[in-house]
């Protein structure tokens, strides 16, 4: 799908991956609602696309998983430009190391990596199927193939991502909806060095091991991927083209795979045995 003359809403787009994408769909003539939950940083991003396309876009903040903010900004695009053609479920957190993530954090994790992208598909689907036309951009992670050393909760919520995208294809993909699943590795954000920052021995080997992956690329090389991949309506979006193979291997030999990941840990946690 073109993106040009599309209205777009993106969540978690006051940065990173987000605010990246909010500014190439702009400038590839998309119309674009920008939200964040830092409403300052949303706006700034607006601010930077009206240097060079004003009035293509506005900002609200917002919580990507709570269904009344999810209501606000479709109701702010149609308001603004029109009907919303483009969904990127974008927003994301990383949450804490281990088994000592509370009841609360997981909550959290869930309600932002997971029910954020079930409860805008909920507002969203029914209206697309009655257009015949609509595109769902879920940005999971390489952690939802193959899951990550450190966080249990960002592992376990990615992969459910991966798994309500892959039901959206197949359950709408034949009636007009399209749906892709954005999984990078290591892209130059502030959620890829909060492991590290957390002083946990657990979360500094969760940045460690990305790092260690393979290239870290800059969300704008990312956000230019992702709308090539659109164009030719490709489901799985892997920027980092090493997770295939990666996900090849695990799905050949799990066992195998398992095992080199407990021994890649602890050669990151700095064990040899």
């Amino acid at each position: 799908m073109k993106v040009t003359g599309k209205v777009a809403v993106v969540t978690g787009g006051g940065g990173g991956i987000g605010g990246a994408l909010a500014e190439r769909l702009a400038a590839e003539g998309a119309r674009v609602i920008v939200s964040d939950i830092d409403p300052t940083a949303a706006s700034n991003v607006v601010a930077r696309i009206d240097e060079t396309s004003p009035g293509v876009a506005v900002s609200l903040g917002g919580d990507a998983s709570k269904t009344e903010d999810i209501t606000a900004l479709i109701a702010l695009a149609e308001d603004t430009y029109g009907p919303v053609d483009l969904y990127f479920a974008n927003a994301g957190i990383s949450g804490a190391p281990g088994l000592d993530a509370s009841e609360a954090e997981w909550d959290l994790s869930f309600d932002v990596n997971v029910r954020a992208h079930i409860r805008a598909a909920q507002l969203l689907v029914p209206t697309w199927l009655e257009r015949g036309e609509g595109y769902f951009v879920s940005t999971a992670s390489a952690a939802g193939l193959l899951t990550q050393i450190g966080s249990a909760t960002y592992s376990t919520t990615k992969h459910a991502a991966v798994g309500f995208s892959e039901w959206l294809n197949v359950t709408y993909g034949d009636q007009g909806i399209r749906v892709s699943c954005l999984c990078p590795m290591g892209v130059n954000t502030k959620l890829l060095y909060e492991g590290k920052d957390s002083g946990d021995a657990l979360g500094v080997a969760a940045t460690n091991a990305v790092l260690s992956a393979g290239e870290v690329l800059e969300p704008s090389d990312v956000a230019e991927i992702v709308l090539a991949a659109m164009d030719a309506e490709q489901f799985l979006i892997l920027p980092h083209t090493d997770v295939l193979e990666m996900y090849r291997r695990k799905g050949a030999d799990y066992d195998r795979w398992l095992h080199g990941m407990r021994r890649y840990q602890k050669t990151l946690m700095g064990r040899t045995n």
